[in-house]
């Protein structure tokens, strides 16, 4: 979150244009990062894609509902994982039309 909010080390970086989230992380949950990026104005428009080995309907919900723009299970064979990066990248880096965020 330091990171996203440009304080302390992070002073100058910049916005992504897009965030990839794992739901299960150590300090944060990708919940709480989701509930986070609502409550201020300039990350509530960068584009989240949650990328979880989670798959119960109760948290596709729950995730769309703290406003995710994507989610998708990460396949467990490698070459699948790399297969649906690679179309993450093409869809939000290259298809779609960002907002621009500074």
């Amino acid at each position: 979150m330091a990171f996203l909010h440009k304080q302390d080390n992070f002073a100058d970086a910049p916005t992504p244009d897009v965030i990839l989230l794992d739901l299960n992380m150590p300090r944060m949950s990708g919940r709480e990062v989701l509930v986070e990026m609502q409550q201020h104005e300039d990350l509530k428009v960068v584009p989240v894609v949650v990328l979880t080995n989670c798959g119960e309907d109760s948290d596709v919900l729950d995730t769309y509902s703290l406003c995710a723009n994507s989610y998708i299970r990460k396949p467990v064979d490698i070459n699948d994982f790399f297969a649906v990066i690679r179309s993450i990248e093409n869809y939000w880096l290259q298809t779609v039309t960002l907002p621009k965020v500074a």
